[in-house]
């Protein structure tokens, strides 16, 4: 495989946040990228809103924000592209088990936005695509990956997490939720070695028809998937795979020839203890069965993580969090 790929900072140092985190990215037809991502003093502060950058010839403008709250903190931006109409979804809340979720839509490349609503009225916890992007099945039904972290009923101060998969019939308007993805929790560890155990913040792609997959992230050290037949309704019970997961996020992309790609950390363990490096993408060329070439975005030390990756043609266009302190973008030409 050969790949030409070409890295760059969305923005350098002298920004007006001290910290950023959980980047989204998406292509535009004429061949612009936005990309978002949650700023401030620090994560969960109430300073902390969503910022937009825009690359157009190679460059990218100046951050601007996009959507802020005044003394609420703001999470974990999703940016979606049905040709030049744009949604941009993300959290707010104090706590995550207190998430609402907002929308805000552009029809016209990103310039200007619609103002906040909610997206499912009444929710708590977060509903919608909780940090990776949503895709669309052949059928024009949009899927976003979503889960919810809940509090353990015995008031251990234990999270449960849980993962489902929200599904629009008219373009982002209104929402179901699916099922639950199954899980044997009886048979998770993650409890004993940190707050929560559990499944969350899942990506999905589809192979053709109502087949659709997911991997997980999870409090186990390793990635774990599930599948559904039915269009993303129901899906099977969630199984472990080979590749590692260190409690980071994760997301995966198909692209246009057929190659699965899978922007990860390749570490065991978890996030309190294992570092959140190196940053790699592995390549399937048979739907995630097995795993073939790798390339290596970052493997020095530091935390490089909370990927996100779109695919557009043989091109692959990543943003992460670089440090907490910048968004690192790499575009990819992939030659298989």
């Amino acid at each position: 495989m050969k790949i030409i790929a070409d890295k760059q900072y969305i923005f350098q140092e002298g920004q007006p946040f001290q910290s950023s985190h959980a980047s989204t990215v998406a292509v535009l037809p004429d061949g612009a990228v936005l990309a978002a991502w949650f700023a401030g003093r620090h994560e969960k502060a109430s300073d902390v809103a969503i910022w937009m950058a825009r690359q157009e010839q190679g460059s990218w403008s100046a951050p601007r924000k996009v959507a802020d709250e005044e003394g609420i903190a703001h999470w974990n931006p999703v940016l979606y592209a049905q040709g030049g109409s744009l949604m941009l979804l993300y959290k707010v809340g104090h706590e995550i088990t207190d998430w609402h979720t907002r929308i805000i839509r552009s029809g016209d490349g990103g310039h200007t936005w619609s103002a906040p609503k909610e997206l499912v009225p009444g929710d708590i916890g977060g509903r919608g695509p909780v940090r990776n992007k949503p895709i669309q099945l052949e059928d024009g039904m949009i899927l976003a990956p979503a889960s919810i972290e809940r509090l353990e009923p015995e008031g251990s101060g234990k999270q449960i997490w849980e993962s489902f998969v929200d599904i629009s019939t008219d373009r982002g308007e209104t929402w179901t939720k699916s099922a639950h993805v199954p899980r044997d929790l009886s048979t998770y560890v993650g409890a004993e070695h940190w707050f929560a155990k559990g499944l969350i913040q899942p990506t999905l792609w589809s192979s053709g028809g109502k087949c659709v997959h997911m991997f997980l992230r999870s409090t186990e050290g390793a990635v774990f998937r599930s599948d559904s037949d039915d269009g993303g309704w129901t899906w099977c019970e969630a199984y472990r795979t080979e590749l590692p997961n260190n409690n980071s996020g994760i997301d995966a992309t198909l692209m246009e020839n057929g190659l699965l790609a899978l922007v990860f950390n390749p570490v065991s363990g978890y996030a309190t203890e294992s570092p959140r490096t190196p940053l790699v993408i592995a390549f399937s060329a048979d739907n995630g069965q097995t795993w073939g070439d790798k390339f290596v975005l970052e493997n020095k030390p530091g935390e490089y993580s909370y990927p996100a990756i779109v695919a557009q043609g043989k091109e692959l266009y990543v943003t992460y969090t670089w440090k907490r302190e910048r968004i690192a973008f790499w575009k990819l030409t992939v030659n298989p």
